[in-house]
């Protein structure tokens, strides 16, 4: 309730804003953004008798509002169709199959109020959240339903090397959709306030955070995470190597009945050169065989391999080792580059010695045109003490047209 006074209270405040714009002010505009992601994913998950099939097309539209050199509006839709039901959507009670999380649907994806002058800005509204890699808040744009945020966000930038940001957040709406079965996989109340600042030095990046998560529907889904990243990309015309390290602590928050501290660890070498780039990493999910490290508002599905065995962390927590190859190939056309990615997962428990099994990953990305782009990805997870075999292959067309 606290929360959600004070996202009415801000958006009092910015009226002033709208009725003090200056008469230097250019006339309001309105343009318009559409786009269209048409996609085949095909599971063969050994613990299911059928495999699942889903033709999905996402479409969306969207007007900006320019109102003033300070104030902007922003709506968009979306709406997911679907040809055919041989697949488990969370919405359509198909059981029998895997699941594939993009169910049909029409909704409003995002209606938010921005202000902005100088060195700082405010957003009040459903809004898309993204924070560094998106590693613990993220809006999920791999599923074609996106993941937003009923938020205020402020930014500010009290120097030119440093960014601070503040989201308090009332309500997450899920991939699900609103028509999921369950009614905590739609959406969840929340009281959040989500905290990052970071520090930019030449190449050198160092954010601290603390996302304190009040889940008011789920009691023990509540956590307080505080963590510090690094990064040191390559410079594609001298250094040709760079670095990921980042380290966070979770613990139990708010009226969560449990009582648990978990560590987060990330260390990610990166090489790059002669157009290919080599990662390896060891990332840690702490746990102790009765509870683990969560990060259900993140960008799940770029972590931990693409056949998404390990949305949810296992109560043993997870060490996953990879190592990844990728790279660009220019085409023959001026539609841009030809781009390539594959990777190779270990999985390991936290405690009692578990080893759940690995994981090859591949993706190849292909410009047709400007707007258009093809991707063909596969995933392929080889079960040991965890889970089951697992395949999964996906066919997208993504059409991203220029605002208008």
């Amino acid at each position: 309730m606290a929360s959600r006074t004070l996202l009415l209270t801000s958006l009092l405040s910015l009226l002033p804003a709208i009725a003090a714009a200056a008469p230097s002010d250019p006339p309001p505009r309105l343009s318009w953004e559409t786009g269209a992601r048409l996609r085949y994913e095909h599971v063969d998950d050994d613990f299911f008798t059928d495999t699942a099939t889903a033709t999905t097309l996402r479409l969306r539209g969207a007007v900006r509002w320019q109102v003033s050199a300070a104030l902007e509006a922003f709506v968009e839709g979306e709406a997911v169709g679907a040809l055919g039901d041989d697949y488990n959507s969370s919405a359509n009670q198909r059981t029998a199959y895997p699941l594939i999380a993009d169910p049909q649907g029409i909704e409003l994806n995002q209606a938010w109020l921005r202000w902005h002058r100088d060195t700082a800005s405010a957003v009040l509204g459903r809004q898309r959240i993204q924070f560094d890699n998106q590693r613990w808040v993220g809006n999920s744009g791999w599923r074609q339903n996106e993941q937003t945020f009923d938020a205020l966000s402020l930014q500010a930038s009290p120097a030119k090397d440093v960014v601070l940001r503040y989201s308090a957040v009332t309500r997450v709406h899920r991939v699900n959709g609103d028509n999921a079965v369950d009614p905590l996989a739609r959406q969840r109340n929340l009281d959040a306030h989500l905290l990052n600042a970071a520090w930019t030095h030449g190449p050198h990046r160092l954010t601290g955070y603390g996302y304190l998560v009040e889940d008011q529907d789920v009691r023990t889904a509540s956590t307080a995470t505080w963590g510090l990243r690094y990064a040191l990309p390559p410079v594609p015309t001298g250094r040709a190597w760079g670095l990921t390290a980042e380290y966070a602590r979770q613990r139990d928050y708010a009226d969560n009945p449990a009582d648990f501290a978990h560590d987060y660890w990330l260390l990610e070498p990166v090489v790059a050169m002669h157009g290919l780039t080599f990662k390896a990493g060891w990332e840690h999910l702490g746990g102790n065989g009765r509870h683990a490290l969560q990060t259900p508002l993140a960008t799940l599905h770029a972590f931990n391999g693409w056949a998404d065995r390990f949305t949810t962390t296992p109560a043993a927590g997870l060490d996953d080792r990879y190592i990844v190859l990728g790279g660009k190939l220019a085409t023959s056309r001026a539609r841009g580059a030809l781009e390539w990615q594959a990777a190779w997962h270990d999985y390991r428990g936290d405690v009692g010695s578990l080893h759940y099994g690995r994981e090859l990953d591949a993706s190849l990305g292909i410009p047709l045109a400007p707007t258009l782009k093809a991707l063909v990805k596969v995933a392929a997870f080889n079960a040991d003490a965890f889970s089951r075999d697992t395949r999964k292959t996906w066919l997208q067309l993504e059409w991203t047209p220029a605002a208008r």
